[in-house]
């Protein structure tokens, strides 16, 4: 049985990233998706300066550049009111102080230019309908088992399996751990959108226990726009909550914008949403976590994709700068551990902050969120700003 040198598993947004950066160092590496067809399921995506950064390591922030759209501001509304409470300028100042700007883009849009870039180099190998089922690391390879009964050996294997990854019950039996919050994703022709918005500026309406973000992406001829509830239905013994009637009953009390919006709700796509525990260790001599595998995430802080993407980039650093793959590993591990663990929380808090249903908590944050300016960028330098490599 051949054994190949790299294999990567999972091909979304960071595994191909991975793929990509490791394949530039000269490395075979081959792709396995479960799926049938390489693609991504979602609809909008939002990266910050952060994601920005390391696509722009990896070589390919040009051509993401080219479908994006680049929001003026983030315009933080109360959902009930109707109000204004705050925004975030993404000017000049911006791009000042953090080195890139803010862009949102279609998810099979920025999946489908790292696709491209990857099938453009001769030493990635993909195969699709590969649902990885098993891990055995030996002291020579990684054996992969798959559900079709697929059986590959790597030389060194990077789990990029999302929430439900196979490899990392490596490290750990846990599963992902419910937030009992359901996300409903659609998009809208921009010219069916009836509402009176400025489609230059992303928008997110809180409210308590729910919010709405909207935003367009494809050059504007598309609405993205998600709402979130908390499912007061929650019971972890069945999948039987988060409907749509729940939806209609948290955003009932919402101002005339979103109750328009929200017409289009039934169209969408929609998912319970969950994250993982911090884990104290993801990486062996052998194989590693990149992405949800690693380090799923809630929604709150739009850094999900952002975070795989700093984790491609900082493992294709160590791999060209160790002199083994056990040493890249282990290096990668400690250097992003305890920066996606800072993120993970960071975005628990959020949500509960953004969500707040009791009177006081809402009108604390709504002063602080009304008394701050538009450039004062200070609660996001910990998250966008260049960081500095740890030592290790």
């Amino acid at each position: 049985m051949n054994v190949e040198e790299v294999i990567v598993i999972g091909g979304g947004i960071g595994g191909l990233a991975a793929a990509y950066g490791i394949a530039k160092l000269g490395k075979r590496v081959a792709v396995l998706e479960q799926a049938e067809k390489f693609g991504e399921v979602g609809a909008g995506l939002q990266v910050a300066p952060n994601g920005l950064r390391a696509l722009d390591e990896l070589g390919v922030l040009e051509e993401v550049y080219k479908l994006a759209v680049f929001p003026r501001k983030h315009v933080f509304m109360d959902a009930l009111a109707g109000t204004a409470l705050s925004a975030v300028e993404f000017g000049d100042k911006f791009k000042d102080s953090f080195g890139y700007p803010y862009i949102v883009i279609h998810r099979s849009d920025l999946h489908h230019v790292l696709l491209t870039h990857c099938q453009q180099l001769p030493n990635i190998t993909f195969y699709t309908d590969h649902k990885v089922v098993d891990v055995n690391e030996t002291p020579d390879y990684v054996e992969l088992t798959c559900a079709g009964g697929q059986v590959l050996r790597g030389e060194a294997v990077v789990g990029a399996d999302g929430i439900h990854s196979a490899t990392r019950k490596l490290f750990t039996q846990a599963g992902p751990v419910p937030s009992k919050y359901v996300a409903y994703r659609f998009t809208v022709p921009m010219d069916e959108m009836t509402i009176n918005i400025d489609w230059d500026e992303k928008l997110t309406w809180i409210g308590p226990g729910i919010h709405l973000v909207q935003y367009p992406v494809r050059h504007k001829s598309v609405i993205n726009q998600v709402a979130v509830f908390k499912s007061y239905r929650y019971n972890e013994e069945t999948d039987d909550w988060g409907s749509l009637d729940e939806l209609r009953e948290m955003f009932k009390d919402c101002c005339p914008t979103i109750q328009e919006s929200l017409k289009f709700v039934q169209e969408g796509f929609v998912s319970k949403l969950h994250d993982i525990e911090p884990l104290e260790k993801w990486s062996t001599n052998r194989v590693t976590l990149l992405g949800d595998s690693a380090h799923a995430m809630l929604q709150y802080l739009a850094q999900g994709a952002c975070q795989a993407l700093e984790d491609a980039a900082c493992l294709v650093d160590k791999l060209r700068d160790a002199s083994n793959v056990a040493d890249a590993f282990h290096a990668y591990e400690q250097e992003r551990m305890p920066r996606t663990a800072q993120v993970q929380r960071g975005a628990r808090q959020w949500g509960e902050i953004k969500h707040a249903e009791d009177d006081v908590t809402r009108l604390l944050r709504d002063t602080i969120m009304l008394n701050r300016r538009a450039d004062d960028y200070t609660y996001l330098e910990w998250l966008y700003k260049e960081r500095k490599p740890a030592s290790v």
